[in-house]
């Protein structure tokens, strides 16, 4: 079935919400300022089946909230992966930063041109996002970078 990847909306926050607490991620920091910086995956028929949204810090964007139901291509995740880079670059951004603590994702990440960063490369506007700090505590936390 054809997927579709599009900006999200202020008209798709409760499913958007939905969505991402069933995958047991937070939601905070999603609200009608920031859901233009979310893209969805959808089917054809609109069901929502993945998602990818950026916290803004200046010119740094951090990626949050990648999640994919089962079943969907890996050419799909790319294309995502894609769509934000280009999402990214409208706004003005210069780097992207992810952080992971799966280390079988970092083959992938680094496919789409992510590198491993350290803690103390990090802007320091990050340290105020309540997704960072939350990071910070789990174990096995790897920060990744991709340049613009």
């Amino acid at each position: 079935m054809q997927a579709l990847i599009r900006k999200a909306n202020k008209q798709d926050l409760s499913s958007l919400r939905e969505f991402l607490s069933r995958a047991n991620l937070g939601t905070d920091g999603l609200t009608d300022e920031t859901v233009d910086y979310f893209l969805l995956l959808e089917n054809a028929d609109g069901s929502l089946r993945g998602s990818l949204g950026m916290e803004v810090f200046g010119e740094n964007g951090l990626l949050r909230s990648l999640v994919v139901s089962p079943g969907q291509a890996d050419k799909e995740i790319f294309v995502l992966f894609d769509q934000m880079v280009q999402l990214a670059k409208e706004k003005g951004m210069k780097s992207l930063f992810l952080a992971t603590n799966k280390s079988v994702a970092l083959p992938f990440f680094e496919l789409m041109g992510f590198q491993r960063t350290g803690q103390e490369e990090l802007p320091v506007e990050f340290f105020e996002s309540e997704h960072i700090r939350h990071v910070l505590n789990v174990d096995n936390s790897l920060f990744l970078k991709f340049s613009i």
